[in-house]
């Protein structure tokens, strides 16, 4: 029987994956390691086991001891599963700038999850690396992880990651691309394959609110390049001690609104569902695109699964609301039908008229007006019920059979609000332009235009 023992000896070995669409104007071939495959669904499981086998090994780690640990969720994710596994507890601090996905999911592997606050200083009392280490001085036979500064964190990468990589691009990689933060992952690879070949280029991105960029070009701590941001899991405020700055040959940085609209791309375009962090790596090296030759080879490491952030990055609402998305109004859905005149019926015609004017012109609302002035509303769904209760309505004028009139919007309004207005007993609005003539917006319309 083939079989794993448990469910830490499915970590590693992670599929290479070229891309096609997002890296279209690219001159070179790009391949995505695409960390996903990882039990936890991120490349943190790796340097998670690693670290967690290396406490043992020192004796830091004893027998029904607790893991704590400062994480932005996948890190956790990692922890939790050693944990499981090898009969450990977890308490794990994060910010509350991370996805409720990802502290659910911490919860749901029997972790503890505390939330600090995200806007304070690494050596504030409230911030989640101070919680996690003044927890590891309470609590007994505990062992704090500090990912940051636990060189076990790019030992994995060196030892695993990085062998990988090589052999399946069969050593022809000449760029590895890694957007980073605790700066294990790129230490630990980039020493690797420079190993192997001094000439490849290993590339960092780093989050618009980070220092790690003007840290490795100046060796300056300067803390004016820190303020909040909203990309999760990379970028710094302080210099992890997992960094080399010797293996990395440049910095990137990468605005929060291109990296949320990049995994988004890359979902829809590659059908790679990503998190955050791969839509920055990605839009990074776009970036450095004049940087590129034809024979080049590139690596970006896509570290970790989108449904870790579907109530962020994954929702329109969510994109919307920090203008990362295009708004569409109702005047660009007036707009895209080349303003067509409306169809309206006369509140004195018949049912049996309207249900020919709704066949003629497919359509499945119509308002009713009375000495050009709309005085109602009818709908398929409306007539239909109201026919089958009785078949003769049909001859009746359409006064007696219609509905109040739909909702008046603004032209300018999102179509995204128009949920408040169009529902399950009220199928359209009206709206009326700049001239004053009137158009009808329907579920369909919206549906059209979210998806164009």
């Amino acid at each position: 029987m083939k079989f794993c023992n448990s469910i830490l000896e499915t970590i590693g070995n992670t599929p290479l994956v070229k891309l096609h669409r997002v890296t279209a104007g690219l001159p070179c071939p790009v391949f995505a390691k695409v960390e996903f495959f990882n039990p936890g669904n991120s490349i943190k499981d790796r340097m998670a086991l690693k670290m967690v086998e290396v406490a043992e090994q020192q004796g830091l780690l004893k027998p029904g001891g607790t893991l704590i640990e400062g994480t932005s969720g996948n890190t956790g994710m990692g922890l939790a599963l050693a944990a499981v596994i090898k009969g450990y507890k977890c308490i794990f601090t994060t910010t509350d700038k991370q996805s409720k996905e990802k502290v659910d999911i911490l919860k749901a592997v029997g972790a503890e999850v505390i939330v600090c606050p995200t806007n304070v200083e690494p050596e504030d009392p409230r911030s989640y690396y101070s919680v996690a280490r003044r927890l590891a001085k309470e609590i007994p036979n505990s062992f704090y992880v500090n990912q940051y500064d636990n060189l076990a964190n790019r030992d994995a990468h060196y030892e695993q990651t990085a062998p990988e990589i090589w052999e399946q691009t069969d050593g022809k990689i000449t760029h590895l691309v890694v957007a980073t933060g605790t700066g294990g992952t790129i230490t630990g690879i980039g020493k690797f394959l420079k190993e192997k070949n001094p000439a490849i280029q290993v590339w960092a991105v780093d989050s618009y609110g980070s220092l790690l960029k003007k840290y490795h070009e100046t060796g300056q701590l300067d803390m004016s390049e820190v303020y909040p941001y909203i990309t999760e899991g990379i970028g710094e405020d302080f210099v992890p001690q997992n960094y080399d700055m010797k293996v990395i040959d440049h910095f990137e940085k990468v605005t929060d609104k291109d990296g949320a609209v990049m995994a988004r791309r890359i979902a829809k375009e590659e059908g790679i569902f990503v998190g955050y962090s791969a839509g920055s790596a990605i839009s990074g090296l776009i970036q450095l695109k004049s940087r590129l030759k034809p024979e080049d080879v590139v690596v970006v490491v896509f570290h970790d699964h989108g449904s870790r952030y579907v109530g962020k990055v994954y929702n329109d609402q969510w994109m919307m609301e920090r203008g990362f998305l295009d708004v569409k109004t109702v005047r660009d859905v007036v707009g895209a039908r080349r303003n067509q005149p409306l169809v309206t019926i006369s509140q004195d015609e018949k049912v049996s008229d309207a249900i020919v004017k709704m066949k003629k012109f497919d359509i499945e609302h119509l308002p009713v007006i009375n000495n050009n002035e709309i005085v109602g509303a009818i709908s398929e769904g409306g007539l239909f019920s109201k026919l089958i209760d009785d078949s003769n309505l049909k001859d009746a004028q359409i006064k007696q059979v219609m509905q109040p009139s739909f909702p008046q919007v603004s032209m300018d309004m999102p179509i995204e609000k128009l949920s408040s207005y169009i529902n399950k007993e009220n199928g359209a609005v009206l709206t009326k332009d700049e001239s004053g003539n009137p158009h009808i917006v329907t579920k369909y319309d919206i549906i059209q235009a979210l998806g164009s």
